[in-house]
Formats: structure tokens, C-alpha cells, sequence
């Protein structure tokens, strides 16, 4: 467990730098835009980074403890994930990651962030329902469909129904 962590902390470390590269990278467009967004979002944006950190990093925890693996789709866990905040929604850290880039772009007043974290949800969600979800299927089997039966894709809801942690 101590390497999945290690792994999924330099995994994580690239991605959020990816990400806070490219929102500041695209942050010069904004100008080019012309339009300015109000002073009240700051407080919003704190708020969206605030929910959706502790998010991610849950998910990130709870990879390596349950799953036994890394959130990386090169590296993945050995485990079907339906504990924790996976019980909520099936997606979690892509709502977290979401949140904490539509929070930064409130927090800054940018048009440009905002419309990135437009263009990353699009191709999350590609990537989840061509990629993930089919890769996930063949894994996991049976228990990955009685996963998506109980817990929606992208809108959290209070768990119902017997989800399995376990792989058939």
C-alpha cells in the first residue's frame, strides 16, 4: 500500500499542476474575451474550492486504501471502488477537480477558467462514457453494473441499493 500511495501522490502532484498550469496559461485569453465577471464570485469560488478539494483527496485516499491501486487509468486499481465518496456519485474525483477549477475561476474573475473548466467536463465525460465505464465493464463485471444501477454517473445522491468493493 505504501507504493500505491507514493505513486498516487506523484500522480496527483502532475495532475494538479497540469491543471493549475494550464487555467493560469489560459487566463490571457481573458482580455481578448471582454467581459468581465462580478466581484460576488469571489466568495462562490472559495467556497467551490473548498468543497472540492477535500473531494478529490478523499478520492485519492480511498483508492489506495480500497481500491489498492492509484486513480491513474495506467495504473489502476486492482479493486472495484464503491466505498467512500464513490457511494455518493461514480464519478467524485471529476466533480471535485471540477469544482476546484470553476472555484479558481470564480475566485479570479475569468471568463477563460470558467470556459476550461467547460472544455474539461466535455472531455471528462467522453473519456468516462467511452473509456472508463467499457474498461471498468470488462474488469469488473457484474459487480460494475449493479454499481451503475445503485450510483449515478454524475449527480450525487445519497446511497441506496448493495454496491460491491469487490471485483467477480
Amino acid at each position: 500500500m505504501f507504493f500505491d500511495a507514493v505513486r498516487a501522490a506523484i500522480y496527483s502532484a502532475g495532475f494538479i499542476l497540469l491543471w493549475a498550469y494550464t487555467a493560469l496559461w489560459v487566463r490571457r485569453y481573458d482580455a481578448a474575451l471582454g467581459v468581465s465577471l462580478p466581484s460576488w464570485l469571489l466568495s462562490p469560488g472559495i467556497v467551490c474550492i473548498a468543497l472540492g478539494a477535500p473531494i478529490a483527496l478523499s478520492c485519492i485516499i480511498t483508492f489506495v486504501v480500497k481500491g489498492r491501486g492509484t486513480p491513474a487509468p495506467f495504473d489502476a486499481r486492482r479493486q472495484l471502488v464503491a466505498v467512500g465518496p464513490y457511494r455518493w456519485v461514480r464519478n467524485p474525483m471529476y466533480l471535485g477537480a471540477g469544482l476546484i477549477v470553476v472555484g479558481y475561476g470564480f475566485y479570479v474573475h475569468s471568463l477563460s477558467v470558467l470556459l476550461l473548466a467547460a472544455a474539461m467536463w466535455i472531455a471528462v465525460h467522453l473519456f468516462v462514457y467511452f473509456y472508463e465505464e467499457p474498461t471498468l465493464r470488462a474488469k469488473f463485471n457484474g459487480s460494475y453494473e449493479n454499481y451503475c444501477r445503485n450510483v449515478s454517473r454524475w449527480l450525487p445522491r445519497p446511497p441506496h441499493g448493495e454496491t460491491s468493493s469487490r471485483s467477480d
